[in-house]
This record gives C-alpha cells, structure tokens and sequence, in this order.
C-alpha cells in the first residue's frame, strides 16, 4: 500500500506544469511502464544553482509522486549536487520499500534532470529523450 504523502504528490503534484524560459528542458519516458515526463530547470544567474523546477507528464503513481518531491528538493541545490543524487535519494524521499521493476518508474525525474544538465554542460550529445530502460 503506498504511504499517504505518496498518494498526496500523486494527486495534489508540486511544481507540476512548465517553466517560462527554462534554461534547459529534458524529456524522458519509462516503456516498461507508460511513464513519460518533462522536466524544466532555470539556473540562476550563476549558471550553477537551480532556481526552478517544474515536470510535467504522466504515468503511474510512483513516477509521479516521485517527480514531484524530486522537483521541490532540487531547488537551491546545484547542478553538481543533482549530478552526486542517486536512486537511493529518490526511493529515501518515498520513503517505502520500492520493488525492483518500480525502482525505475521512481527514479525516471532524476534521470531526466541528470541526463538534461550533461546535454546543457555539453557533456553528452543532444537525445531525443531519457529512458530508465537500462
């Protein structure tokens, strides 16, 4: 059974929507499940810290609820803090046991996040979108 705070993310989304004038934008999809998300940051002046976030997409439950405590915590931090994050702080933000097959639908914002700022750096080539496929 999910845990209240996953089912009130999954109704009640923080950040969900569009940011105006993202620096970057990622998108990215889980197939196995249906999953399929946008992910807007806008850096501050520094070109560093992340001043706002904001997803969009649908899919399941986890992918959402997840995607949308990501996106508060990812405020203020920078991009080599959101480079450093790992599934296990997507699944701790949860806060439930998360099957192996669902670890993906949870860790598909973050993904996308990580994927998008190596594409912003010039780090990795430009793709057409992130999957947690691997």
């Amino acid at each position: 059974m999910y845990r209240q705070q996953i089912l009130d993310h999954y109704k009640n989304p923080r950040n969900y929507g569009e940011l105006d004038d993202p620096s970057f934008t990622h998108v990215g999809e889980n197939p196995m499940c249906g999953d399929a998300l946008r992910v807007d940051i806008k850096l501050a002046d520094d070109d560093e810290t992340i001043e706002g976030v904001s997803f969009k997409g649908d899919g399941c439950a986890i992918s959402q609820a997840a995607a949308s405590m990501f996106s508060g915590e990812l405020r203020g931090k920078t991009l080599e803090d959101l480079d450093a994050m790992d599934r296990d702080d997507v699944i701790d933000l949860l806060g439930v046991d998360i099957s192996p097959v669902r670890v993906k639908c949870a860790v598909l914002a973050e993904k996308i996040a990580q994927d998008g700022a190596s594409i912003y750096r010039g780090e990795k080539e430009e793709m057409e979108k992130t999957t947690t496929e691997e």
